[in-house]
């Protein structure tokens, strides 16, 4: 295992980032219990000369964790439930999916 793996798996157990959450592949079970960083990053989009600010919702979560989430996928965290938007991409240690969702 890789520095970057192990200081991964410590960010991910540490309680003040990483929180418990449940993967679902097409949102059906079986539910996968996995460990998540919750991120709400404002995004500004341009429409014409307007520039709008949108929340978003981004989980990192372990490769380790999810081998191949795909558009479609959810993710439920403290009951509400997520759908998986877009293509998730991973780091440059390909170690953390970073994935958008909206609520499903």
């Amino acid at each position: 295992m890789s520095v970057f793996a192990v200081a991964i798996d410590a960010l991910f157990a540490d309680p003040n980032l990483g929180v418990d959450a449940v993967y679902r592949v097409g949102g059906a079970d079986p539910a996968v219990p996995v460990r998540v960083i919750l991120r709400r990053p404002d995004r500004v989009g341009a429409f014409g000369e307007s520039r709008i600010v949108a929340e978003t919702t981004v989980f990192d979560v372990r490769v380790a964790d999810i081998a191949h989430p795909a558009e479609g996928d959810t993710i439920e965290l403290d009951g509400a439930v997520y759908r998986i938007e877009g293509a998730p991409l991973r780091d440059g240690e390909r170690l953390v999916w970073s994935i958008e969702a909206g609520a499903a």
